[in-house]
């Protein structure tokens, strides 16, 4: 999916103003989807920076929903459901970043060799425990292929090793990503 200039602002629109709504106790706004692109079912991520440091990330790995409204649902996830961080407080908001990732569909793999450093995103699973990281959070810890894939291996609860195990299910897609910093 190409998005355009115009529909990416609205994506971080949508996000912003998904976020005060909550904060205000507000009704959500309703959703611009004045777009193809916008209408399609796609997986996203919204996350979340205060002050360059990691507030929260939370999406859809797979198309369920209408781009737009993956946004809207996930921005309000992240700030407010990510485990990792307590609930977003109103004078939070005016020290964050927003970052979307769109996602392409997955893709399953045997050979390792298919992974491009800053083109993929890995998806990593083997039994109950799974996990995913963003293509470009490889890129801004300077990873090698072997790390991304221990570190998605530990994102999913597993040892770093376990990438190499037989049992294990790799996954790549890549994503087109964009922020209120770009």
């Amino acid at each position: 999916m190409e998005l355009t200039t115009k529909e990416k602002n609205t994506l971080l629109e949508i996000a912003k103003e998904a976020i005060a709504a909550k904060i205000g106790n507000k009704k959500m706004p309703e959703l611009k989807m004045d777009s193809e692109n916008l209408r399609s079912k796609s997986g996203a991520f919204v996350t979340l920076k205060k002050h360059g440091y990691l507030r929260g990330c939370i999406g859809y790995i797979k198309a369920y929903k209408p781009l737009a409204e993956t946004v809207q649902e996930m921005a309000v996830a992240a700030a407010f459901h990510d485990s990792r961080f307590p609930s977003l407080k109103p004078e939070e908001v005016k020290d964050l970043t927003f970052e979307i990732s769109v996602l392409s569909p997955l893709k399953r793999i045997k050979d390792i060799n298919e992974i491009e450093v800053g083109k993929h995103g890995l998806y990593i699973i083997r039994g109950y425990n799974s996990g995913l990281l963003l293509p470009q959070v490889a890129v801004e810890y300077k990873w090698d292929r072997e790390t991304f894939l221990q570190e998605t291996c530990h994102k999913a609860g597993l040892p770093a090793q376990a990438w190499k195990d037989k049992e294990t299910e790799i996954f790549i897609f890549s994503a087109d990503y964009f922020g209120d910093t770009d």
